[in-house]
């Protein structure tokens, strides 16, 4: 049986575009492996913050994925091509690592060129969307319609503060999988996770480093 890496990746305070949550992806991943014949020999989590100088900055699972591969000669497998990302030159920059990416979506036999493909049109509709969007404000504005509402502060204050909490506990939602682990391997205190979570590169919600308060404020959001 061929050995894969698999690498999950969820963006801080969403569980991503796709749709696809850390163990939607894990599931995913498992039933491609087992229909064609793959063995995964290890598994990268990533929860994308946001913050680095460039993407692979944001990724220091993807970098410890691609060494694993490397090493055992093997392919990295995602759930999906945006799971890596939705721009082309990242991607193209991933196949000169010359590490096999393997797409659960598309299927085994999609070869390097199908992978620029998808990415390439990934990438011309979302700007193809910014840009309509960009034209329908500029319409608005042009015909003299006021962007935004300045009548409801007090509504759109709820709203925002609303919107925080939703963001805290969907990544609260990414992160907790990957306590879980960290926990039944044995490190249980707050301050072992803390550590654990900054070893693996995952930052909290602010981009910051972990520490003991973080961590109980994350196990008892979890809890509520």
């Amino acid at each position: 049986m061929r050995e894969a890496v698999a690498y999950i990746r969820v963006s801080t305070g969403k569980q991503g575009r796709s749709g696809l949550g850390i163990e939607a992806q894990r599931d995913a991943i498992a039933r491609f492996a087992a229909a064609e014949g793959f063995s995964l020999a290890a598994e990268h989590v990533e929860v994308e913050t946001g913050k680095g100088a460039d993407a692979l900055d944001r990724r220091p699972e993807l970098a410890r994925a691609l060494a694993a591969a490397r090493k055992a000669k093997a392919p990295v497998i995602v759930a999906k091509l945006d799971r890596l990302s939705r721009d082309v030159a990242f991607v193209s920059g991933l196949m000169a690592q010359r590490v096999p990416f393997i797409v659960a979506e598309l299927g085994a036999d999609a070869d390097p060129f199908m992978l620029h493909l998808f990415a390439a049109l990934a990438e011309k509709e979302r700007t193809l969307i910014a840009e309509r969007t960009r034209a329908a404000l500029a319409a608005k504005k042009a015909q003299g319609a006021r962007l935004g509402n300045r009548t409801n502060l007090p509504a759109a204050q709820a709203a925002g503060v609303a919107a925080n909490r939703q963001a805290a506990d969907a990544f609260a939602a990414n992160v907790l999988p990957v306590v879980r682990q960290i926990q039944a391997s044995g490190a249980t205190t707050p301050r072992a996770i803390a550590e654990a979570l900054n070893a693996r590169g995952i930052r909290t919600a602010r981009g910051g480093r972990w520490h003991d308060s973080t961590v109980r404020n994350l196990l008892t959001r979890a809890e509520r």
